[in-house]
């Protein structure tokens, strides 16, 4: 004996107790290999070996004998294991004799009972019935498991006494190893049982023909005999009086046996009955085991029952079948009914209407269940984007104040905003929406349903289109849906709706763009789709930042839906959309950056910096590029999308419209030009502390004067012209905009305008009362230069007016150095023009009024030398040319010791107008 294996351990019996020959099966661990291993096996001390079948290692069939003990153990015995042990026991009942008036509840075997009174030849033992061996030849049991021949053939047996008997089973169970020819000695074998059962009732008439005959003949002597005595007239026929005693005997075995053989009858039809139950409970109990399944939620097991009980008893005969059947098909119909409201039921998972179609198809519900799914889907998103808008518009009515803390059931952490959230962070650009898990929505309402709103498409749609390929392409339906073709059915159905399911996006596209532009663009719907879409407060356009994340939103939004694999021509109006989006973001940031610059003057704080000019025109180009900036995200165009600034009606509007932007800046000058000191807001001023203090203090508070504001914007002026306007365009081509060299033009052209016409100004503010002084200075005390004495230096008007020009040119210095060659130029232009009217007006000279005029002529002309022009060389010379020419050498010499005199007398006031880098300038 091997002790490689345990012993064999019995640990269930069923049934548990029952008389002699009942038929129990032992359960248990390691009871043998094969039918050779188990050589042993007692119940209750009997060995029932003989009547044991073996059926694997933990089951074993047998029939309990005749044991003395009412109750013991069960022990099984194998070669590999040994003596096994038993952890249950069997009650071995008692037989009790039963008279034939005795009621008993005894169990009978009806498997082969046989009514002994209607078939009275047919008495022979049950068991001989079942022939141990119907081939007739030698069992070699094979090696094969039980796990797998049940594996193999599913709900079938090898039992040759079963309902599902298979052939196959028990020839590879009994003859898997015997030879063909023993096979053809098995075949002969049935063939001989088949051909005396056949024979069976007439061999035994051939058998017992002699009998009849026998029979025959005394019956026909008897009848002779009684004619002969003559019997029968007498006392009647003898065979009337044996009929009659016949059935006396007939009624008292009746009256004696009635209520027994009621009895028997009642227990048969019982028996009968219950054999039913017991044989078809699982059609009985179907009714009550749907309801607790669709209770419980296990679809799945009623679908199972229902198919297995529709193809045993679907075409059924029997009434008592047909009217459970009846209700199960009720019951069913309840539950399709039930699973098609749990469909069409909105909101669902795209995983419980696949789940929802399969059950309905695996019922057979009729209609297409999933066709059905997708239109109330489609009615189902439709509903939700309207009634998105209908909420928020009803919020914007009802909102007071600035600031508006939406009552709406509006999650923050949206669809577009997980999508969008990284490309956020990773763009950076300068316009960034704090979100929080408190955070009220402060922005306007267009923008919140815009985000709203296409968190529905794309929360919805994707499951919406998912489901569609899965109808396309059949597998929302399980395997049973498969073999019955319903996958072919719903290609079939697919391809025939393929147009209704497009309209069906086509709309929900259309739905999402046309609520858009109803909230951004009611200018592009017409007066009906306003109405339907529109009813929008129009307090107020969006401003530049606003639409570029509406922008940003309805682009994730297209990304998310494109990344589905949806046709193009069905995204194709949200791309028109966008679009218009983006033109519109562009046009409505440059009309509101014009506005932005019109404040500007507002913030012009006059600091002056070293190059001379202002903060303004750097917050001007700030400004500019600050739009740019956030125009850089609306105006780069993605995959897919048209460069706006291609498109010409659009180019022409922006080139317009920064041309404006530049007008708009150019008249801001022009008014701080013109303002007074209550207009303006003041601040203090920074000066170069190398400039004479022409402002009492760098560090007090200061006011600019008229003439002071006209230098400072007319050096803003120059700098735009040098620098600001060059800076611009190429920040403009830089993102894309065209047509820069005409807003450049346009840009030069009314700077310069302004320059001049302030430089007129100025020039008139500042050259005026030095021009005007000089003919009353110079007649200052009734002076003739007709009759006046000999010149021993210049006379004070000029000095005055040298002193005022040098103020001036203090005053320009102070602001922009650049400007004063340009200032002090057109000044002495206007000096030396005076000057020649004022000679030529002279009729005529003498002698030292002569020396005396060309001694401040000369004066005049050397002292500013480094800023005169062509006309200004023009006016001094026509002065001179009025005067008499100097004949005497004397008078030569003492104009040279006079002039000379004058400048080292003023030679440090005449030091300002010989700067090393100052140039002539002509214009």
């Amino acid at each position: 004996m091997s002790r490689g294996r345990q012993p064999p351990l019995v640990t269930g019996i069923s049934p548990n107790e029952g008389i002699p020959w009942t038929k129990v099966t032992i359960r248990g661990e390691n009871l043998g290999t094969g039918p050779a291993d188990l050589i042993g096996l007692s119940i209750c001390g009997h060995n029932c070996l003989l009547t044991a079948q073996w059926m694997s290692a933990s089951k074993i069939v047998c029939r309990v004998g005749p044991a003395k003990d009412d109750k013991g153990e069960i022990i099984v015995t194998t070669k590999s294991g040994g003596k096994g042990t038993s952890t249950v026991s069997f009650k071995l009942l008692k037989t009790e004799k039963i008279g034939i008036l005795d009621q008993s509840a005894v169990w009978v075997d009806e498997m082969n009972y046989y009514d002994m009174r209607t078939d009275k030849n047919k008495g022979i033992s049950p068991l001989s019935l079942r022939p141990a061996n119907p081939l007739g030849i030698e069992i070699d049991k094979g090696k094969v498991p039980q796990v797998d021949l049940e594996s193999m053939f599913p709900r079938m047996s090898g039992d040759i006494t079963s309902e599902n008997f298979s052939a196959t089973w028990y020839l590879i169970e009994n003859h898997s190893a015997t030879s063909f020819d023993q096979l053809r000695v098995a075949v002969s074998n049935l063939r001989k049982q088949a051909s005396k059962k056949n024979e069976g009732s007439l061999a035994y008439v051939k058998g017992g023909l002699s009998t009849f005959f026998e029979a025959q003949d005394a019956l026909a002597a008897i009848h002779q005999k009684l004619e002969v005595d003559g019997t029968e007239k007498v006392g009647g026929s003898m065979t009337q009086r044996l009929e009659k005693i016949l059935k006396r005997a007939n009624d008292t075995a009746n009256t004696l046996f009635l209520e027994v053989l009621g009895r028997k009858d009642k227990a048969d039809s019982t028996r009968n009955a219950l054999n039913v139950l017991q044989r078809f409970k699982f059609l009985f109990n179907l009714p009550l085991n749907i309801e607790r399944n669709i209770q419980k939620g296990d679809y799945d097991v009623v679908i199972n029952d229902y198919e297995k009980a529709k193809s045993l008893f679907g075409n059924t005969e029997v009434q008592v079948f047909k009217k459970v059947y009846a209700e199960v098909e009720t019951r069913i119909g309840a539950l399709r009914s039930l699973l098609l409201d749990k469909l069409l039921e909105t909101p669902s998972t795209l995983h419980d209407q696949k789940r929802y179609i399969r059950y309905l198809s695996d019922l057979h519900a009729s209609g297409d269940p999933a066709w059905q799914c997708i239109v109330a889907q489609h009615k189902w998103i439709l509903q939700l984007m309207q009634t998105c808008k209908d909420n928020y518009v009803q919020g914007q009515k009802g909102k007071s104040g600035g600031s508006h803390s939406t009552a709406l059931d509006t999650d923050r952490t949206s669809a577009v905003g997980r999508l969008g959230q990284a490309d956020r962070l990773n763009r950076g650009g300068p316009f960034q929406v704090p979100r929080g898990d408190s955070w009220p929505f402060q922005g306007p309402q267009q923008v919140a349903f815009v985000e709203k709103l296409t968190d529905v498409v794309i929360s919805q749609l994707p499951n919406f289109w998912k489901l569609w390929i899965s109808y396309v392409n059949g597998s929302l339906f399980s395997e049973t849906g498969e073999k019955s073709g319903q996958v072919e059915k719903s290609k079939k159905n697919a391809r025939q709706r393929q147009n209704d399911f497009k309209k069906m996006i086509e709309e929900v596209t259309h739905r999402l763009v046309k609520l858009v532009r109803g909230a951004l663009l009611p200018s592009t719907l017409t007066e009906a789709e306003l109405r339907l879409y529109g009813g929008w407060q129009t307090s107020g356009e969006l401003t530049g930042p606003w639409l570029s994340q509406v922008i940003h939103t309805v682009r994730v939004s297209y990304e998310a839906l494109a990344a589905l694999e949806i046709p193009n021509d069905l995204l194709q109006v949200i791309q028109d959309l966008l679009l218009d989006l983006r033109v519109h973001c562009l046009l409505v940031t440059l009309q509101q950056t014009a506005e932005d610059v019109k404040r500007l003057a507002e913030k012009e704080d006059w600091v002056v910096d070293n190059e001379g000019i202002t903060s303004l025109p750097a917050q001007f180009e700030q400004c500019i590029v600050q739009m740019l900036q956030s125009l850089k995200g609306p105006t780069d165009s993605k995959p897919g999308e048209v460069n706006i600034f291609q498109l010409e009606r659009t180019q022409d509007m922006a080139s317009e419209l920064c041309m404006t932007i530049m007008k708009v800046f150019i008249n801001c000058l022009e008014q701080l030009s013109t303002k007074t000191d209550g207009d303006i807001d003041t601040s203090h001023m920074s000066v170069d502390i190398a400039s004479p203090d022409l402002f009492n203090s760098a560090h007090e508070d200061f006011s600019p004067s008229p003439e002071q504001r006209l230098l400072l914007i007319l050096s803003n002026c120059s700098y735009l012209e040098k620098h600001t306007f060059i800076n611009l365009a190429e920040h403009l081509e830089r993102h894309g905009f065209l047509g820069t060299e005409k807003i450049t033009r346009v840009s030069v052209e009314l700077v310069r305008s302004l320059d001049q016409r302030l430089f007129e100004s100025y020039v008139e503010r500042k050259a005026d009362p030095i021009v005007g002084s000089l003919e009353p200075g110079m007649y200052a005390g009734y002076f003739d230069w007709r009759d006046c004495s000999l010149p021993t230096g210049v006379r004070n008007y000029l000095k005055e007016a040298l002193v005022n020009i040098i103020t001036v040119h203090a005053e320009v210095f102070t602001v922009s150095k650049e400007l004063v060659p340009r200032v002090l130029s057109r000044i002495v232009e206007s000096v030396a023009e005076e000057m020649s009217r004022l000679m030529q007006c002279v009729s005529s000279f003498s002698r030292n009024g002569a020396l005396q005029a060309r001694l401040e002529i000369y004066v005049l002309r050397d002292a500013l030398q480094s800023y005169l022009t062509t006309e200004s060389n023009t006016s001094f010379k026509q002065a001179l040319e009025a005067l008499p020419q100097l004949h005497n050498g004397a008078d030569k010499k003492l104009l040279e010791e006079l002039l000379n005199k004058f400048k080292s007398t003023m030679h440090l006031q005449l030091t300002c107008f010989q700067p090393a880098s100052v140039l002539p300038v002509k214009r």
